[in-house]
């Protein structure tokens, strides 16, 4: 294993990307942070203890390197290669009657047509 590695294939290394490919995409698209600063190149070399950031579908990661890996693993080796530094989640606190755009289930359409007889 050498000292550094493509950041591209980290990221499909430690599983953030389904392919390197797409790894690859993000990475050239500018929305990769190496130790908060752009990346635009998916050949740019990584090293352990360096930092990266980027957004993992509508969720920001914020990743430290410890390792760099000689493969794609399982899952369990890839949680190795880096320990995760993100920001927790916001608790999904909207109310299920207070969907925008968004269909009523059975239950909800049910609870509002009885609502709506005892009212008439």
């Amino acid at each position: 294993m050498s000292e550094t590695l493509r950041i591209d294939k980290w990221l499909w290394h430690a599983r953030f990307f389904k392919t390197r490919t797409l790894a690859a995409k993000m990475v050239s698209a500018g929305h990769v942070r190496l130790n908060a600063a752009r990346v635009k190149k998916p050949a740019t070399m990584l090293r352990a203890g360096d930092g990266l950031s980027f957004m993992q579908g509508e969720r920001l990661r914020v990743v430290r390197v410890e390792a760099l890996g000689e493969r794609r693993g399982p899952a369990t080796e890839a949680q190795r290669l880096y320990v995760d530094l993100s920001p927790e989640p916001e608790a999904n606190t909207t109310n299920h009657s207070a969907r925008v755009g968004i269909r009523p289930t059975k239950k909800e359409r049910r609870a509002l047509d009885a609502f709506r007889h005892t009212v008439s």
